[in-house]
């Protein structure tokens, strides 16, 4: 892992019009006016879209998929949440593991589910969807590929839709992850890493 920040967060201050068009992307219908450095309202510069605003277009793309993943997908946050903490956890994402964290509290999850995720699908606390939902994060991460009986088991509870926003929710925050671990992204103050 990279012990210093290879690419550092642009500072709130530099930001400009390209960058307030980039967090566009990413935020609700209802917020859907970016806002100006100002603005008490403004989005929070946490480390990993200050990373992203180094390069305002990329963001600007990515972050416009990624409002979908989390605000229209099909997944209920509950699902989603299980899904993003464990290609974190496989990935050892610690800044992507701290984030999704306080997301995953707020869908629901408690402590024990949170920390049954680095145990995979095996842990005695899923239910066997659920154990299902982790089985195809470490089968995408292994093989880029579910398996057909993990399949089988997804199909029975989630609609096509959903199926394919599960993939590509993986697919999106594995690669988050191997960002965020390459430019080496550091917390953000009061976030707790793994070993927190």
């Amino acid at each position: 892992m990279v012990k210093q920040p290879r690419i550092r967060p642009r500072p709130s201050s530099d930001w400009d019009a390209e960058v307030f068009d980039a967090l566009g992307a990413i935020m609700r219908q209802r917020d859907s006016q970016p806002a100006e450095r100002s603005d008490p309202g403004a989005p929070r510069a946490v480390n990993a879209l200050a990373v992203l605003m180094r390069y305002p277009a990329l963001a600007k793309a990515f972050l416009t998929f990624n409002r979908h993943l989390l605000y229209e997908s099909s997944l209920s946050d509950r699902i989603r949440e299980l899904l993003i903490l464990r290609i974190g956890w496989l990935r050892r994402a610690e800044y992507e593991w701290a984030q999704h964290v306080l997301l995953a509290q707020r869908a629901g999850l408690r402590k024990e589910e949170i920390e049954a995720v680095k145990d995979g699908p095996n842990a005695t606390v899923w239910v066997p969807f659920e154990a299902a939902l982790l089985r195809a994060v470490d089968e995408l991460h292994a093989d880029a590929f579910v398996g057909d009986a993990t399949w089988e088991v997804l199909a029975a509870h989630l609609d096509q839709r959903q199926l394919m926003d599960l993939v590509f929710t993986v697919g999106a925050y594995d690669l988050l992850a191997m960002a965020f671990n390459t430019f080496g992204l550091e917390l953000d103050p009061g976030l707790e890493g793994f070993e927190g």
